[in-house]
């Protein structure tokens, strides 16, 4: 194979590489399977099915991060982290809007998007997720206190996995 060829190749694997991720963010919770085709270039994402989540019976116990789905309420502190004083209702988790690596801040050195008591409005920027070189931004889908940072920086996240929980009592 020349260089350009090569070089053609390479950008179209790229391009369906960008469109698997698109597929993906506009998708939802229900999409398993993402299989794109150019020519002889293909790109095949699958993922399991989530294991069906057990009940347990009594208080809430802290689980590993990504146990609920993203956009759910839980009891304020069951993220493994206690919830403000202030927080008496339940915790809104934000949730990876694609499998990657989670980032708090925009470059290595700065300072994080946010932190464990910032009051955020709906809509703004929380985080990165990098998935193939793109880098997706996590917003927060509704406004409130930041209780938790539940993934630490630098760590892979799988689809819909919390990331950080909001007191939605303290929106501004």
């Amino acid at each position: 194979m020349d260089d350009v060829t090569g070089a053609a190749s390479h950008a179209l694997l790229g391009e369906l590489c960008r469109r698997a991720v698109e597929l993906v963010n506009a998708g939802g919770a229900g999409m398993r399977r993402v299989r794109l085709q150019s020519g002889d270039a293909v790109v095949e994402l699958e993922w399991p099915e989530p294991a069906p989540a057990a009940a347990h019976p009594g208080p809430a116990v802290p689980g590993p991060p990504g146990d609920a789905p993203a956009g759910s309420a839980v009891p304020a502190g069951s993220a493994g982290q206690p919830g403000d004083a202030a927080g008496t209702g339940t915790a809104h988790e934000v949730g990876a809007p694609v499998v990657g690596t989670f980032y708090r801040a925009p470059e290595p050195g700065a300072p994080p998007f946010v932190s464990v008591g910032d009051v955020v409005e709906k809509g703004q920027q929380v985080g990165i997720v990098e998935a193939m070189k793109l880098m997706n931004p996590v917003e927060a889908d509704r406004s409130g206190r930041v209780l938790a940072v539940v993934v630490p920086d630098g760590t892979h996240v799988e689809y819909g996995q919390t990331l950080l929980t909001l007191d939605p009592e303290e929106a501004p």
